[in-house]
């Protein structure tokens, strides 16, 4: 029987790593597709043959790594070259998140996909939907301040992603991140008692 798997996702600067520190805490597995897709493009990652193969060297920066900051310009301005990047990536990604969470050992695992809704096919992956939410102004404010990008840089990444309205009409549940941050744990720990109760069902306990 598969472990219960709940899937968090949100827009930049939604505060998907927030969330997932407070289940962390909570002593739950926490399996970040961003981390994966980090190594698997890092000097010497399984990714890499591929995507030099499909883009030629020059993707590459002087480590050997991917040029993360080239490769996401690229992306944002040609949709095909994104598309043809994620058909590389993502079997890649899904194939390690499910290898961490066969092996996980805590009572339901996280799997965050900042792209989930992106991806087409949210369901496929996930007993629940959960979605870190803020307003579009405070995910601009948010991601200038951490990233020191510009407001039109960040307005650029949010046209790519899914809307606000979209992630929330796949929803199961929702973490409200737009007020003080003391508001968060409360949430998570109200989810955290759900989702053990709905891991212990699926085990047919009580």
């Amino acid at each position: 029987m598969t472990k219960l798997t709940v899937c968090l996702t949100g827009g930049i600067g939604s505060g998907k790593s927030s969330v997932a520190q407070l289940f962390a805490d909570r002593g739950i597995e926490v399996i970040d597709a961003d981390a994966a897709a980090h190594e698997l493009t890092r000097a010497g990652g399984a990714a890499l043959p591929a995507i030099v193969g499909e883009f030629g060297p020059e993707l590459l920066d002087a480590g050997g790594a991917l040029d993360r900051a080239r490769m996401r310009r690229l992306a944002f301005t040609d949709p095909a070259a994104r598309r043809r990047l994620e058909a590389i990536l993502h079997p890649l990604i899904r194939a390690e998140s499910e290898r961490r969470a066969r092996a996980a050992r805590s009572a339901y695992v996280i799997l965050m996909i900042p792209l989930l809704v992106e991806s087409g096919e949210p369901r496929s992956r996930c007993d629940r939907v959960l979605v870190a939410d803020c307003t579009e102004e405070q995910q601009i404010e948010r991601t200038m301040r951490r990233s020191q990008l510009s407001r039109d840089e960040v307005q650029a990444i949010l046209a790519s992603q899914a809307s606000r309205a979209a992630r929330l009409a796949h929803a199961d549940d929702v973490v409200d991140n737009s007020g003080d941050p003391s508001r968060l744990a409360p949430q998570v720990e109200a989810l955290h008692q759900r989702y053990l109760e709905l891991a212990r069902q699926r085990q047919g306990g009580a």
